[in-house]
């Protein structure tokens, strides 16, 4: 008989994770699995802890207990100087963009280059403009973060998150603050990074659109018990799952669009 081959290794594993501040647990024990190339929501109301989460998986929140993986790496358990080694693999956009406002937006996807690298000045310029034309920016490198909407300023803060060449992107509430047809070309623009760089990624949103157009799979944070209380893609939370908490949090999406049934 042939030996079944083993599931591949997910890319990022927690285990019995719990985030605290102080004696203020935030969530606890949480154990989920990111799988290669997958577009993993961490999902939940305002105020369940869903970007603490996403600070204790890119090395910015220590957790009080359980560990964090990355490729089956301890990230927790290892040296300062490996940590560092292991999160220049992770590009982030946070929820604002987190610009420098005093750099050109050409200038802001120029630093990790120059802080990580030893490339030369024209090799770190052909790279920025690489970077920008990847999230349609490259006519607007010289200039400066207010100058842009905030669609702009969303794949800015993605262009300077792909400097370094990640293949892992986190997203902390990329949808928000955006109008639908922005959202939807953001939701777009991380679907084609996902399938033309073939990143893994991981989206913190509550935002149902945009969840159900682009994650296969994902946890649902709870704020009352402070833990995961469903797994699965939203479309399968939507349509499969009986926990009153997730069912309300997903039927926004029918009673926003009434009559609407199956997939959106």
């Amino acid at each position: 008989m042939a030996a079944h081959a083993s599931p591949p290794r997910p890319r990022l594993h927690a285990e019995g994770l719990t985030l605290a501040f102080g004696p203020r647990v935030i969530q606890h024990d949480l154990t989920f699995s990111v799988r290669q190339g997958s577009v993993f929501a961490v999902m939940g109301g305002s105020g369940c802890g869903k970007s603490t989460v996403l600070k204790a998986m890119i090395g910015l929140l220590r957790p009080a207990a359980g560990t964090v993986a990355v490729d089956g790496e301890d990230y927790w358990g290892a040296t300062a100087g490996r940590r560092a080694e292991i999160g220049r693999r992770f590009g982030v956009l946070f929820q604002n963009g987190a610009l420098w406002s005093s750099m050109t937006v050409a200038e802001n996807v120029a630093l990790p280059l120059q802080m990580f690298t030893d490339l030369g000045a024209d090799d770190i310029t052909a790279l920025v403009r690489l970077k920008l034309s990847l999230v349609g920016m490259e006519v607007a490198g010289e200039r400066m973060p207010a100058e842009l909407s905030g669609g702009m300023r969303k794949r800015a803060g993605l262009a300077r998150a792909l400097a370094l060449d990640p293949d892992i992107l986190l997203f902390d509430e990329p949808s928000a603050g955006l109008d639908p047809v922005t959202s939807k070309r953001l939701d777009d623009l991380i679907l084609e990074l996902r399938d033309g760089l073939g990143a893994t990624i991981v989206i913190v949103s509550h935002e149902l659109p945009s969840l159900f157009a682009i994650c296969d799979d994902g946890i649902f944070l709870d704020a009352e018990t402070r833990t995961a209380i469903a797994h699965g893609s939203p479309q399968a939370l939507r349509d499969g799952c009986g926990h009153p908490a997730v069912r309300a949090f997903m039927e926004r999406a029918r009673s926003n669009h009434p009559g609407q049934g199956g997939s959106p």
